[in-house]
């Protein structure tokens, strides 16, 4: 190989110098542009309500919730799986699908959510409980790696919690008197549930869709929910007229105290001038009694005889002078 170097050419020396100058410029620059496709997949970008699992060579690193850009270490070292946390998810319970075409049998699907709608309640009746789960993803990791269905692990879990709760109730009380905390109960049994399987899972609200009694006593059921509404209208009605009745009933009762009291003040007015008006007459009968005497008595006459005429003649006058009525029609004429 050295007496065939020595034995080529100048122009020989160069073509090849420059050809090994420009294969190690290529060889350079096609390693880093792998470098830097693989560098770049190390880039990620999160959007509202995203978050990243990251796993170096197979171990978790941690979860990213922070949205926007990130950067880490390329696959495989790091590897990365993004989960959407944020949405709202819904499960159905007890749906039942519709029946073929033509007739016939109902499908397997429907036979398998009316069974799984069927539940029995404490005082042995059987009632048909379809509800809806709505959830989120509290925990992207345990999610995805706790749980190997997840899924099913839900749908276990929720409809066992329903079950229970039902079981703990009578018929009256799923189909009409506590539907509300049937709801509640089992939303707070069904989250510990699934906190105790680590399922990564937030429950945010169990919502009942249809409950409906057993097929052979459904009439009577139903006759039991007319008259309870019809109850509970009458009732309302009753509430109505009465609510009607109190104010006018506090109106009137205010208005014969305000007018007893009113009665009362002029009662108490009167009698305090009448005592007034005695007082003063007694003081001036103290004076002169005689005088004062003759003047009530007068007074009285005046009171008792109003429409009678009333001559006072003076007792123990000298002479009795004859009573001419002038200024009367007799006079006149």
């Amino acid at each position: 190989m050295a007496e065939e170097g020595e034995n080529l050419s100048t122009e020989q020396r160069v073509k090849r110098s420059v050809a090994r100058t420009l294969g190690n410029w290529t060889a350079t620059t096609v390693a880093l542009g792998v470098l830097g496709v693989w560098g770049s997949l190390g880039a990620y970008t999160l959007e509202p309500g995203e978050a990243a699992i990251l796993l170096r060579l197979g171990w978790h690193m941690g979860t990213v919730t922070d949205a926007g850009f990130h950067l880490t270490l390329p696959p495989p070292i790091v590897m990365r799986e993004i989960v959407n946390v944020g949405m709202v998810r819904n499960e159905d319970f007890g749906v039942a699908g519709s029946a073929p075409p033509g007739g016939g049998a109902a499908p397997a699907d429907a036979r398998e959510h009316v069974h799984e709608s069927s539940m029995q309640t404490s005082d042995n009746n059987i009632v048909r409980v379809s509800f809806t789960v709505q959830y989120q993803i509290a925990d992207a990791y345990a999610a995805r790696y706790r749980v190997a269905d997840l899924g099913a692990v839900l749908r276990s879990a929720s409809a066992a919690a329903m079950r229970e709760v039902v079981g703990r109730m009578t018929v009256d009380g799923v189909l009409r008197e506590r539907r509300a905390a049937l709801t509640s109960e089992v939303l707070a049994l069904l989250q510990g549930i699934l906190d105790g399987y680590e399922a990564g899972l937030e429950v945010q609200a169990v919502e009942l869709q249809d409950v409906q009694p057993p097929e052979a006593v459904r009439a009577a059921f139903d006759d039991v929910v007319a008259a309870t509404q019809d109850a509970s209208r009458a009732v309302n009605e009753a509430e109505g007229y009465r609510n009607q009745l109190i104010p006018n009933a506090r109106a009137e009762a205010i208005e014969l105290i305000e007018g007893a009291g009113g009665y009362r003040d002029a009662k108490i007015a009167d009698a305090t001038g009448e005592a007034a008006r005695f007082s003063a007459i007694n003081a001036e009968y103290r004076k002169a009694p005689d005088v004062t005497r003759k003047r009530l008595y007068l007074e009285t006459m005046e009171t008792v005889l109003p429409g009678v005429e009333k001559v006072i003649i003076e007792s123990g006058a000298g002479q009795v002078v004859p009573y001419l009525p002038l200024g009367r029609d007799g006079a006149e004429r």
